[in-house]
């Protein structure tokens, strides 16, 4: 091999290396940006459901590891949002782990959803309140190697536990100096166990002083049993953040009168047993996935600055999208009642 043969041949061995560095070493960060708009009536089905002319649609944002040249893209890309790894991922947790968390998280957003929709509707549904689901365990905290992700709480010092609120009440009414005894499923077996308080991690921003056993992301788990049935298929899409949405079109295929009033309507937030909306995180970049899907009507849960943040990033794209501030399920349905045909 000559000079110039071995000089060419180690130039390109450079940029190979520097190509693979650049496109597969991932950094401990995820790049979020904005998904799509999904029409609903393609996910959900209640039988004998009513037809629509227009259309409500969840929207999405997509999320994946950052490798060096995501990294540098979305430093200069105002809709491309890098994320630290231990703000997506549990400490210890594997990406099939986060997967699963998420669809568990997708389930019971589902089950609020279709309870709101039903009662509002008044339609007939049954609902079975189980306990509260463990899905994550704080590590260093007293729960850790104690309780694990998929336990079931049912008691807290010999009080019938059925829903998360209740757990968190009962709880936040300790010391760190208390000893609290947990009853618990795991599987079929129920236990007990007696657990400490400690403060959370700085990482949780909680308020100065406030301590818990450790377990985060609690999920009151819960069965329901409708009239008409209603089937439910997102296809792996994970978190809770299509709540409200999701009721929006069950309650319009359960009543007679079409609420899209012809209008492509999307949105976001979560959605409680009560129809209280939550916040959501990628709110500029699911109002730019809903603008790009062509929607008329974007719903924005108020709390914590999501609807200024919706606000803002109309404004900079330029929609001609309107946005919508809710708080309730009542405020989004309301809106509707008083919105005129297209």
């Amino acid at each position: 091999m000559n000079r110039t043969t071995k000089r060419f041949t180690i130039v390109w061995a450079v940029i190979i290396t520097l190509v693979a560095a650049f496109t597969f070493i991932d950094l401990p960060y995820y790049v979020t940006t904005p998904g799509e708009a999904r029409e609903l009536d393609d996910v959900i089905k209640v039988d004998g459901g009513s037809p629509d002319e227009g259309e409500f649609m969840l929207t999405t944002v997509r999320v994946g590891e950052a490798n060096i040249i995501q990294y540098v893209w979305a430093k200069f890309n105002q809709y491309h949002e890098l994320i630290s790894e231990d703000m997506i991922k549990r400490e210890g947790e594997s990406d099939e782990e986060y997967h699963e968390r998420q669809l568990e998280v997708m389930a019971g957003s589902q089950t609020d959803a279709t309870i709101v929709a039903y009662q509002a509707a008044d339609k007939s549904i049954t609902i079975d309140h189980k306990g509260v689901l463990v899905t994550g365990v704080v590590e260093g905290m007293p729960a850790e190697g104690k309780l694990k992700p998929g336990d079931l709480i049912t008691g807290v010092d010999g009080n019938n536990i059925e829903k998360t609120q209740q757990l968190l009440d009962l709880l936040g009414e300790y010391t760190e100096s208390d000893k609290v005894v947990i009853t618990f499923k795991r599987g079929d077996e129920q236990q007990e166990i007696e657990l400490g308080f400690s403060e959370f991690p700085e990482r949780f921003n909680t308020e100065d002083g406030k301590v818990g056993i450790g377990i985060t992301g609690p999920v009151t788990a819960k069965t329901i049993k409708t009239e008409p049935s209603v089937d439910i298929n997102t296809d792996q899409i994970g978190g809770p953040s299509a709540g409200l949405m999701f009721s929006l079109e069950i309650y319009n295929q359960l009543t007679e009168e079409d609420w899209t009033k012809g209008y492509k309507i999307a949105g976001t937030g979560t959605i409680t047993e009560e129809g209280e909306v939550g916040p959501i995180g990628g709110i500029q970049q699911k109002v730019v996935a809903a603008d790009g899907s062509g929607a008329d009507i974007f719903f924005a849960p108020v709390a914590h600055s999501n609807y200024e943040d919706a606000l803002e990033a109309a404004e900079d794209i330029k929609t001609k999208m309107k946005v919508v501030p809710v708080e309730t399920f009542k405020d989004a349905s309301d809106y509707l009642k008083q919105l005129e045909e297209k």
